[in-house]
């Protein structure tokens, strides 16, 4: 609890200090996971934007906030910077999730603006290069002798999306998912280092932190869990139906705001995002970043986002997730 509240209490400090410094992007978890991937997005998308009337402010920068996979950002613009005109924060699946088991406390969905979704990911599971699981039926099978063995990296805790991806997974090769060892960490970032560092023997992610990490040759993709093999660098990979298990987890990434930001302001970042979601310059950023086409904004994005958080807030419940 002591921790939680230094954490508040420094996020609060840094958000006032950050109002003054122009337009922001706050990724809520550490540098090099799939958040980060989407404020570089948004960033790079209002950036071709610069040379076009009524083009947005220019001078964007990025900066991490950390801490209850997401909680502390929600917090910290919910609580003292409810009124920026000019702060952007990124959200996925997984931030919905979370909203839906009430991990960010007594929230609704309505308590900040939804500005625009950017694109979708998908689930996957990796490993290192040299692992001895060459396929996710090996991987299964190792779990099926011994999941004490098997130390599995997710980003959050029980009934995080990571944790939930691997849960189905489980359940769909006939496994109790509480006998699985889960690690849990703060963001994709952190759960690929500690895969490279052989902190973690598995990796229950996104498709496009897999993206990021795939090319280099250190590391394996077991499986996308995706209806087919997702096109780019990943486009080798067998989804997890092709392997003989049921499992497909699609994710929204976008950009919210403060829930007191005034109307004509939140207006204007919903318009510059319908430029940014409409130009063919942004679909290959889009693309070379690994993500998918998927694009709402506004009152659009809202409706979505609540349905979402409902349908979330359901398939948890089915787990025993929330009461």
């Amino acid at each position: 609890m002591m921790k939680t509240l230094l954490l508040l209490i420094c996020a609060l400090c840094f958000g006032a200090a950050a109002q003054a410094a122009g337009l922001e992007c706050i990724v809520p978890s550490k540098p090099g996971g799939a958040m980060d991937l989407t404020c570089k997005l948004a960033q790079k998308g209002l950036a071709g934007l610069q040379d076009t009337p009524n083009a947005p402010p220019s001078d964007m920068h990025i900066t991490y906030l950390p801490g209850g996979i997401g909680a502390v950002a929600w917090h910290s613009l919910v609580s003292r910077r409810r009124t920026e005109p000019n702060t952007l924060v990124a959200f996925s699946g997984g931030s919905l999730l979370n909203l839906a088991q009430g991990k960010f406390g007594k929230v609704k969905s309505s308590d900040v603006r939804w500005v625009a979704a950017l694109g979708a990911d998908y689930g996957m599971i990796a490993v290192r290069a040299d692992s001895p699981y060459k396929t996710l039926r090996d991987l299964v099978a190792a779990l099926k002798a011994n999941p004490e063995k098997v130390l599995i990296g997710v980003s959050g805790t029980i009934g995080s999306q990571d944790w939930l991806k691997m849960a189905l997974l489980s359940k769909s090769a006939g496994l109790d998912p509480k006998a699985l060892r889960f690690v849990a960490l703060e963001g994709g970032g952190e759960a690929f280092t500690a895969m490279h560092a052989n902190f973690v023997h598995v990796v229950s992610g996104d498709a496009s932190e897999a993206t990021l990490y795939a090319a280099s040759g250190n590391t394996r993709v077991l499986a996308v869990l995706s209806e087919q093999r997702l096109p780019g660098v990943l486009a080798n990979v067998p989804t997890a139906r092709e392997q003989g298990f049921d499992v497909v987890w699609p994710i929204i990434r976008g950009v919210w705001m403060g829930p007191n930001v005034p109307d004509q302001d939140y207006r204007r970042w919903v318009a510059h995002f319908d430029r940014v979601l409409a130009s063919p310059q942004f679909a290959q950023m889009r693309a070379t970043s690994g993500l998918y086409p998927f694009g709402l904004t506004g009152d659009a994005l809202a409706v979505y986002v609540k349905k979402a958080v409902d349908d979330y807030g359901k398939r948890a419940a089915e787990l025993g997730l929330v009461r």
